[in-house]
């Protein structure tokens, strides 16, 4: 049976919710989402940048991820919001519920943002254009928001799907359909070209994305490495990664962190990534839990993002064999492009003694390293986060804190 896969996007969905919210509280003054208006923070530190604009904020050319001056000089009379960070989840999860009621795949993939598995559900529901005409109708008459929706036969193509014309509408992406909607498009509208990329890829003439899925692989990996092999087969609409719903059990091991300034260094990447490392590690080991699967997810300046994931040998809780895959996959995907944000997640939760499987050619003592985390555990849980501190960190000057911060804290 040939797959069914949406991609579900709130549309623009800071500025959505807190347009609802002022409507439910019955709060004065238009309707956010009819007047120009964008959802940015202070000014005077970093995160002094659009995060989500109105339709008609839009029509000035105001960007998302942009510094909240240079929107006001596009458009002076640009009301600005601060966001309310302490509602977002509370839509998040109402919108994510209603997925739910459709199919039991749904893998949420950001705040605002999940893929759903509707493989066989016809019968059920209707024809995909039907359910997703259901679904988005059922979201903004419950919650008052709108969404897009994309439908393929795999996420990549789903993706793109959902990114065509907004808002509050529904696209299809099949393969039969990449050569006219999706092949005459600019390269760096594919999904994890970033402007860096972008360039790069127009520097040797390739200038859309019909131009990227008829390169020679071997010679994009000549410019790109292995990033230039993966675009290319997104540009042909290959994909069958699966739609992975994250259990429960999963839920709250992983940390990110928006970054100060952007990192440009894979040395200073890495650092980040051992300090969230230290902190995956540490929830793990008070849960007695051990993960098998580890996943590193980027935010780039541009606010586009990219994300890739490995599978363990054996399930562990050790802080610096979750660093060692985080950074191979890293490398793997990382092509220069400026970083914002840096996160890990893992899955594949287990509990209990660990089930190692031992290998003649492994002669890594796990045990004592398993040991030397929890000897740190004790010592911070006693004394503080700042008890002890890996030599790494110390020449980082503040811009990286031993045991990571997540955006929550």
């Amino acid at each position: 049976m040939d797959r069914v896969i949406f991609h579900i996007d709130v549309n623009n969905a800071f500025l959505s919710w807190e347009a609802v919210h002022r409507l439910e509280q019955g709060i004065s003054g238009p309707d956010l989402r009819t007047i120009a208006c964008a959802v940015g923070g202070d000014a005077s530190k970093r995160h002094g940048v659009i995060l989500a604009k109105s339709m008609e904020a839009k029509k000035y050319k105001v960007q998302t991820g942009e510094p909240i001056t240079d929107a006001l000089r596009k458009c002076p009379h640009l009301t600005i919001i601060s966001p309310t960070h302490d509602i977002y989840p509370k839509y998040s999860r109402a919108f994510i519920e209603i997925l739910h009621k459709y199919t039991d795949k749904v893998e949420q993939v950001s705040i605002d943002e999940a893929f759903m598995d509707m493989t066989g559900t016809e019968k059920l529901f209707g024809k995909p254009l039907e359910i997703a005409e259901r679904i988005k109708s059922e979201i903004y008459d419950n919650l008052g928001f709108t969404v897009n929706v994309g439908i393929s036969s795999c996420k990549i193509l789903a993706k793109m799907a959902s990114d065509f014309e907004k808002p509050n509408k529904i696209h299809t992406l099949f393969p039969e359909e990449i050569p006219t909607k999706m092949w005459p498009l600019p390269v760096g509208d594919l999904f994890s070209v970033g402007k860096a990329s972008a360039a790069k890829l127009q520097s040797i003439g390739i200038l859309t994305i019909g131009d990227l899925a008829a390169t020679d692989p071997e010679y994009l990996k000549s410019h790109l490495k292995k990033h230039g092999e993966s675009i290319w087969r997104f540009a042909n609409g290959m994909d069958d990664s699966p739609v992975e719903p994250v259990p429960p059990e999963n839920k709250g091991y992983g940390n990110s962190t928006t970054l100060p300034a952007d990192v440009t260094e894979s040395t200073e990447a890495k650092k980040i990534l051992l300090s969230l490392a230290e902190k995956v590690g540490r929830r793990l080991r008070e849960d007695d839990a051990r993960i098998e699967v580890v996943s590193v997810g980027i935010r780039f300046y541009d606010l586009s993002n990219i994300s890739h994931q490995t599978v363990l040998e054996s399930p562990t809780n050790i802080t610096m064999e979750i660093h060692r895959a985080a950074c191979k996959l890293f490398d793997e995907m990382w092509d220069g492009t400026p970083i914002r944000l840096l996160g890990i997640q893992t899955g594949r939760v287990s509990r209990g003694e660990s089930n190692r499987q031992m290998s003649l050619f492994d002669t890594t003592d796990y045990e004592k390293m398993e040991k030397l985390d929890r000897a740190i555990d004790s010592i911070r849980q006693k004394f503080g986060n700042d008890a002890i501190c890996r030599a790494a960190f110390m020449e980082s000057q503040g811009k990286v804190s031993p045991g990571g911060n997540s955006d929550e804290e």
